[in-house]
């Protein structure tokens, strides 16, 4: 056991996620081109304590009011939930995955708090990296790093949102603890022989400038998911081969990007975002999540979900002058837009080394 001595604090950092391509096709065995966003993160902190204490956040696990109107207020706006529970159940996951795979977790108590300038319901996964930003502090408090395949992460932080009901595939896990750009293959037969899909880190580099654009509207993505998984378990023809259209645009993206080829690149984010219309329809979208679409196609600049709504990215392939007009037009539209920010990748020497592809590290 270690004295409360030895470990001063343990702090991480979990960014937001963009789609690039392919999504959501990650939830029906499909690809994915993805990579972190910088503009936003969600942090974990982690101290050695006598109790096991998962401290409330003081805003976004408000449990004090002004007035009834400003409780009412808040739950319209902000939901029930906190990221307690977020941290709660991951917890309870890590502990059952390192009893699952004997990994002995030898250590004390801690006090577990969180903070996050992820926006809500914005479709850039900010759940997910406030679970796998307290993943990674867990991680080194019990010094387990190593034993912790990076491929299995991605699968631990949707099973702790998993034990909450959150709606959600793979892909913004990946990038997450990967950070960088990723090409990511679910393939069904991959992944029932693996228990994980395929991850390809690519170079950051090879992205050329995006931009982030977000409107302050809620979007339910689990609603947005819902429909449509019933339509393909169902068999659904557009679904099925709309989503694998979908699908192929990740791997069509990913040679675009080496050949550096953006003007193809435009195209398939185009198309992404048109066949996401046409399987999910405009009243699952939202009017705004499609406006905002539309105001960056206004101007000539491609444009898509970063996820299920509530942000896109927006690809302005003439140049400046092309960013400038989109600029102009968010801002009419009342709109914000900042340049997107790529994530290095995060993986450490010790991560590589739990990689089941030692080609990758």
């Amino acid at each position: 056991m270690r004295s409360t001595e030895e470990v001063n604090y343990i702090e991480q950092r979990a960014y937001a996620r963009a789609g690039l391509l392919g999504n959501p096709s990650d939830v029906y065995n499909g690809n994915t081109l993805s990579f972190g966003l910088a503009n936003f993160w969600a942090t974990a902190r982690l101290r050695p304590s006598l109790d096991l204490v998962i401290e409330p956040h003081p805003y976004h696990d408000l449990v004090k009011f002004s007035s009834l109107e400003h409780l009412v207020s808040r739950v319209e706006n902000e939901g029930y939930y906190g990221g307690v529970r977020l941290l709660t159940a991951t917890c309870k996951m890590f502990f059952k995955y390192c009893l699952d795979h004997k990994i002995d977790l030898k250590g004390g108590n801690f006090t577990l708090s969180y903070d996050t300038n992820i926006p809500r319901q914005m479709g850039l996964s900010g759940s997910s990296a406030i679970v796998c930003a307290t993943l990674n502090c867990l991680l080194d408090f019990y010094g387990v790093r190593h034993l912790v395949k990076v491929e299995d992460r991605p699968n631990l932080i949707l099973s702790a949102e998993g034990e909450l009901g959150i709606t959600a595939g793979l892909q913004d896990r990946v990038a997450q603890v990967y950070g960088g750009l990723v090409y990511m293959d679910f393939s069904k037969e991959y992944m029932d022989k693996m228990g994980h899909g395929k991850y390809i880190p690519l170079d950051p580099t090879l992205l050329p400038q995006m931009h982030l654009i977000y409107a302050e509207n809620p979007s339910d993505s689990g609603k947005i998911h819902s429909a449509v998984r019933k339509r393909w378990l169902d068999g659904e023809e557009l679904v099925i081969t709309s989503m694998e259209e979908v699908a192929g645009l990740a791997s069509q993206g990913r040679d675009a990007l080496l050949e550096k080829d953006y003007h193809k690149l435009a195209k398939l984010m185009d198309r992404n975002f048109d066949l996401r219309r046409l399987m999910f329809g405009d009243a699952a979208l939202g009017s705004v999540n499609i406006n905002m679409v539309e105001v960056a196609r206004s101007v000539g600049a491609a444009c898509k979900f970063t996820g299920s709504g509530g942000a896109v990215i927006a690809f302005c392939f003439e140049g400046p002058s092309q960013v400038r007009r989109l600029q102009d037009a968010c801002q009419k539209a009342g709109y914000i837009i900042q340049p997107a920010l790529v994530v290095p990748p995060l993986l450490t020497e010790v991560d590589l080394q739990t990689l089941s592809d030692q080609t990758m590290a």
